[in-house]
């Protein structure tokens, strides 16, 4: 059972950025009874958290002002570094001593250069990417693979453990990161896998819903096809985890390993199926949707 500090000793939380996971994640906070006040550029998304019990900021700024944890999810890099570094961001307004935890998927330096920046202002950093999908963090059981020190990790795992089922430190800085990029690997081909033998088994006539339930009771049974089995039946491609999304991911496991000498043949070649989805107009889609790629490759007219 989770375990959460008593209400006056439970940190006040700022969350920036309330996209498909940010929002039922600040929710799932609200719900364990943490003060929460976010920021994100979509008045929907602010009204959403109100109506949660969570209180709206007009800005980065005033979101942070008045946190003793901050905690990002947006989708790169570049909005990473510039709701930290940027003018009226989170290292120019947060208070020494507030710890940041970084939960967006990035590259493992961009965490590693965070945290030596917001060190030389009192600021610690964890990154601390998640693994789940949108049912993952709707449901609170989200792996969540950090890096940073120790004590900080322990200062932050009541929050996280609010979020996630699995709650890992991996290693120093930028560690949570290079575990993430692993991950984002080992779905994207386990999703490729998926989708061939789908097109596959249709096109020999075989009963799929049948087929993907004895598949998922074996050795080929993965979270993967449990999570998305649904979308492979009824062709649903509504985001969970958008194609464009996989596509930066892709991106950062390839040159994660390109630098420290690891050969990638299978992942590099779906993260050219990735890119070549994405090409087609498919970006906005579900990352399961590399089931129309396949069904492009073998003649169907998707």
């Amino acid at each position: 059972m989770t375990t959460h500090p008593t209400d006056t000793a439970r940190p006040a939380i700022a969350w920036i950025g309330l996209g498909i996971m940010g929002s039922p994640m600040s929710e799932n906070l609200i719900k364990a009874g943490y003060d929460v006040t976010g920021h994100t550029l979509e008045q929907d998304k602010l009204d959403r958290l109100t109506a949660a019990g969570g209180t709206a900021a007009g800005s980065v700024a005033e979101a942070v002002r008045e946190a003793d944890v901050v905690i990002t999810m947006v989708p790169a890099s570049p909005q990473v570094e510039a709701v930290a570094h940027g003018p009226g961001g989170i290292l120019e307004n947060a208070r020494p001593g507030t710890l940041l935890i970084d939960m967006s998927s990035i590259t493992p330096q961009t965490s590693v250069d965070l945290a030596a920046t917001a060190r030389d202002k009192g600021i610690r950093v964890l990154d601390a990417p998640v693994s789940g999908g949108e049912a993952g963090a709707v449901e609170a059981v989200l792996s969540i693979m950090v890096g940073g020190e120790r004590d900080d990790f322990e200062r932050a795992r009541p929050v996280l453990e609010a979020l996630g089922r699995t709650v890992v430190l991996c290693g120093p800085h930028g560690a949570g990161q290079t575990v993430k990029a692993a991950n984002q690997l080992i779905v994207a081909v386990n999703i490729q896998a998926c989708a061939e033998a789908v097109v596959f088994l249709e096109k020999s006539g075989v009963d799929l819903e049948a087929a993907l339930e004895v598949l998922g009771g074996g050795l080929a049974g993965s979270t993967v096809l449990a999570r998305k089995k649904e979308n492979f039946l009824r062709r649903d491609f509504a985001p969970g985890f958008r194609i464009d999304l996989h596509h930066k991911d892709m991106g950062i496991v390839t040159d994660a390993a390109r630098a420290v000498g690891a050969a990638l043949p299978v992942g590099a070649v779906v993260a050219q199926l990735v890119a070549a989805l994405r090409a087609q107009g498919d970006g906005g889609l579900d990352h399961s949707a590399l089931l129309r790629a396949v069904q492009r490759l073998s003649g169907d007219r998707v």
